[in-house]
């Protein structure tokens, strides 16, 4: 036979007004039972005086553990859109039990807030606009979040090869702007190297950097070899001869620079 309890009381709770606090009593006496949202209390129909057994009181705090759950996912959706994956690591991290977790993402599901399609076509959407980002970058982010497959290729077809290579002149004309003192083959390793930490394709780069690299510049190649030895004199200072110029060739040969330009300096010092 089951254990019956009445529900003695029903009290609004101090902190949360749309919750309440059921008290019952199993035959010893009134003494606290659960809480339940407005919600649930409607729903049920939960009045002093009603009768539950132990498998309606089970029953009550599992969709007492949706309800909280539902609205933990809630909140963490009312800051931006999100992915189904991070809707589960999120309540992970807050210690929902599995069983509650699949029923919260049902109902969000159900109700429109959970599309993991239109998420990724906006998420997206918005690293186009409001950052530089390659291809490569976003596409490890979705995949994190946990898009894959044809939802992830669809989302990112909207970043056309044009507009990836339009925002990666835009990177590159920016770094051309900062002062460098590097050889050119050592700038554009460089240069090269941060496009494609960005996220870009080899062949966006090669392609930006036809458009947009600074054409060779011998006054300035002159210019950042100068700078470069006068550091390097002060390093090599206690070789001499023969061995003295074969430190300065290959460090400043390490550099980018070319023999016969090194070469020119070196007979000029």
């Amino acid at each position: 036979m089951r254990l019956l309890a009445i529900i003695t009381k029903i009290a609004v709770q101090k902190k949360l007004k749309d919750r309440y606090n059921i008290y019952i009593d199993k035959g010893n006496g009134e003494e606290y039972g659960f809480s339940v949202s407005e919600d649930t209390l409607i729903q049920l129909g939960l009045k002093k005086g009603m009768e539950v057994d132990e498998f309606e009181l089970s029953e009550l705090g599992y969709r007492e553990s949706i309800q909280k759950a539902y609205s933990k996912a809630i909140h963490y959706l009312s800051v931006r859109m999100r992915s189904e994956q991070e809707i589960r690591q999120h309540l992970l991290e807050k210690e929902v039990e599995s069983p509650v977790i699949q029923e919260v993402i049902h109902k969000l599901a159900g109700q429109g807030y959970l599309n993991d399609l239109e998420f990724a076509l906006a998420y997206v959407r918005t690293q186009i606009n409001t950052t530089k980002k390659g291809p490569i970058v976003i596409k490890n982010e979705l995949q994190e979040k946990g898009i894959k497959g044809e939802m992830l290729e669809q989302a990112l077809d909207q970043y056309s090869p044009d507009l990836q290579l339009q925002h990666a002149i835009d990177l590159l004309e920016k770094l051309n702007k900062k002062p460098n003192k590097q050889s050119m083959v050592q700038y554009r390793m460089k240069v090269e190297q941060q496009l494609t930490v960005k996220g870009y394709q080899r062949i966006i780069i090669q392609k930006a950097l036809e458009e947009s690299f600074p054409k060779e510049n011998e006054d300035l190649e002159w210019q950042n070899l100068v700078s470069q030895g006068e550091k390097l004199k002060k390093k090599y200072s206690k070789y001499e001869g023969y061995d003295y110029m074969q430190k300065m060739k290959a460090a400043l040969y390490r550099k980018g620079f070319s023999i016969d330009i090194i070469q020119k300096y070196l007979n000029e010092d």
